[in-house]
């Protein structure tokens, strides 16, 4: 069932109790919601219209919610929110390494997932960007959500956007890992594996040699420090 009326979110969940619950509830908040029972058929779905939010649980039988993560990666950078029964740390880490930018344990609350919602929304389209500018070996373009290092463009994803721009804003300053949840996540708690992940994955693409990082480093026992001219 599709109903046309806000911000458009795709269910993938093969739970019809869980599919049908969280679809009512957006709805009744004003997202035009479509949901789907499996990944099959969500993937042929994706293929030819992408939603604003993806919200998939990670265990799907036939094409699970990391191959559609995987999928969705590929082309776009939407946001997508992943729902576990998986709970322990590595299970979390293996999701976001697939390509999720959030995800919520089961059982959860309607209203923390909403809220999660908006923020995935509300980052991926901010009202002001602002005009481009340049730290050190980086240039930033807020209006079109695009980075370069050394004149060359780094395709990055909504959710590493988002922590290079914190990082970018804050040359030489130690950022916690609580500091980078409040606000590249908007979280004031959570789980700090979130950020590592997300922090290598970055550094994947930022870095000339991501094993020994020279722009994001690892501040031991504190956080991390972003140098933006890769010095020492």
């Amino acid at each position: 069932m599709i109903v046309k009326s806000g911000p458009r979110v795709m269910i993938v969940e093969d739970d019809p109790t869980v599919r049908g619950v969280v679809g009512d509830y957006l709805r009744a908040g004003g997202y035009a919601v479509s949901s789907f029972s499996d990944g099959s058929r969500a993937r042929a779905a994706l293929a030819t219209d992408l939603p604003d939010v993806l919200i998939v649980d990670r265990m799907l039988p036939g094409v699970s919610g990391d191959d559609l993560c995987r999928d969705v990666r590929r082309r776009s950078d939407i946001p997508v929110i992943m729902l576990t029964a998986l709970g322990t740390v590595d299970h979390r880490i293996s999701g976001l390494e697939h390509g999720a930018d959030d995800y919520i344990a089961k059982p959860f609350s309607m209203k923390e997932l909403q809220l999660r919602v908006n923020a995935q929304l509300r980052r991926h389209s901010p009202s002001s960007p602002g005009a481009p500018f340049t730290v050190g070996a980086f240039r930033i373009d807020p209006g079109h959500r695009r980075v370069w290092r050394d004149n060359n463009e780094i395709a990055l994803t909504t959710r590493e956007y988002e922590l290079l721009l914190f990082c970018v804003q804050h040359p030489d300053k130690v950022l916690t890992r609580d500091d980078i949840l409040g606000e590249v996540w908007g979280w004031t708690f959570g789980d700090a594996s979130t950020v590592t992940v997300h922090v290598r994955r970055l550094r994947e693409k930022i870095e000339p040699e991501p094993r020994y990082p020279v722009y994001l480093r690892t501040e031991w026992g504190a956080g991390y420090r972003f140098t933006p001219y890769g010095g020492n």
